[in-house]
C-alpha cells in the first residue's frame, strides 16, 4: 500500500500531548480543589498547600508549549494545513468560542437571576441578604466611570490593535503586524494589572455574599480569559517576529484575533450590566470608611 497522500485532509500522527494534557489538567483542577479545602488536609504538604495547583499549572504550560510547537511545525514546515484543513479549523474555533459563550451565559444567568428577582419571596436566604433590592444596600459597589471605564478603553484599544495588525498582515506589512500585536499584548497586560488594582480596592470579599460571588465569578473568569488571550497574542507576536504567517495562510493569527474580540464583547456586557446598570443608587449606598 502506498503512503503517498492523495487528499487535502490532515490525518494527525499519534501524539502524546492530548492524554498528557488531560492528566495535567486533572492535577491542576484537583490541586485547586484541595487548596480550597486545605484545612481538611492540614499536615499533608502536597495537598494542604499551593504546591499541587502550581505543579498542575506548570505541567499544563509545558504540555501547551510542546503541543503548540507540533501544530506550528505542521503548518509552517510540513504543509499539512491545506485550505480544506483550515476551513475545518475555523469550524472548530467557532465551536470553541460558542462553548465559551455558553460558559459566560451561566455566570450572567446567575447574576441576572439575583438582580432581577432580588425580592423573590421563595428565595428566603436571598431576600434576607438583598432586602428586596439590587445591589444590596449593604454593598459598596465600584464606580463604573473610574477604573472599570479605563479598563474598557484599554480593552477596546487592544482590540483595535489586533484588527490593525490583521489588516497589515493581509497587506503583507510585517513591521506593522509586529507593532500591532506588541501593542495588544501590552494593553492586555495593562488590563490585568488594572483589574488586580481594582480587586485590591474592593469593599467586599469573594465570600461576602451573593453580590460578591456573582461579581467575582463573572469578572474573575473574564480576567482569566484575558490572561489566556494575552498569552496567545504573545505567541502570535513571537511567530510574527520569526517570519510566520502569510497574507493567505495565517489561521493561528485569525483564531487568536477571534478569541480576543470575543473577550472584548464579553467585557462590554459586563461593563454595561454589572458595573453601570448594576451600580445602584449612590445616595443609598454605604459610604467608604476613611
Amino acid at each position: 500500500m502506498s503512503d503517498e497522500k492523495n487528499h487535502d485532509y490532515h490525518l494527525v500522527d499519534p501524539s502524546p500531548w492530548p492524554i498528557l494534557t488531560a492528566w495535567s489538567t486533572f492535577i491542576l483542577a484537583s490541586g485547586f480543589i484541595f487548596f480550597m479545602h486545605q484545612d481538611s488536609f492540614d499536615g499533608v504538604v502536597l495537598l494542604g498547600s499551593g504546591l499541587l495547583p502550581l505543579l498542575g499549572l506548570a505541567l499544563v504550560c509545558i504540555m501547551a508549549f510542546f503541543w503548540w510547537r507540533d501544530i506550528v511545525n505542521e503548518a509552517e514546515n510540513e504543509g499539512h494545513h491545506t485550505p480544506v484543513v483550515q476551513i475545518h479549523m475555523r469550524y472548530g474555533m467557532f465551536m470553541f468560542i460558542l462553548s465559551e459563550l455558553m460558559f459566560f451565559v451561566a455566570w450572567f444567568w446567575a447574576y441576572f437571576d439575583a438582580a432581577l428577582f432580588a425580592d423573590e419571596a421563595i428565595q428566603v436566604a436571598r431576600l434576607e441578604y438583598t432586602s428586596g433590592v439590587w445591589p444590596p444596600l449593604s454593598v459598596l459597589t465600584f464606580d463604573a466611570w473610574d477604573l472599570p471605564f479605563i479598563n474598557t478603553l484599554v480593552l477596546l484599544l487592544s482590540g483595535f490593535a489586533v484588527t490593525w495588525a490583521h489588516h497589515a498582515l493581509i497587506h503583507d506589512d510585517r513591521k506593522t503586524v509586529i507593532m500591532g500585536l506588541a501593542g495588544a499584548v501590552v494593553l492586555g497586560v495593562l488590563f490585568t494589572v488594572l483589574q488586580a488594582i481594582e480587586y485590591g480596592h474592593a469593599a467586599f470579599a469573594f465570600d461576602s455574599g451573593l453580590y460578591a460571588s456573582t461579581f467575582y465569578m463573572a469578572t474573575g473568569f473574564h480576567g482569566f480569559h484575558v490572561i489566556l488571550g494575552t498569552i496567545t497574542l504573545f505567541v502570535m507576536l513571537i511567530r510574527a517576529i520569526k517570519g510566520h504567517f502569510t497574507p493567505d495562510h495565517h489561521f493561528g493569527f485569525e483564531a487568536a484575533a477571534w478569541y480576543w474580540h470575543f473577550v472584548d464583547v464579553v467585557w462590554i456586557f459586563l461593563f454595561i450590566f454589572v458595573y453601570v446598570l448594576g451600580a445602584g443608587d449612590p445616595a443609598t449606598m454605604p459610604q467608604p470608611v476613611h
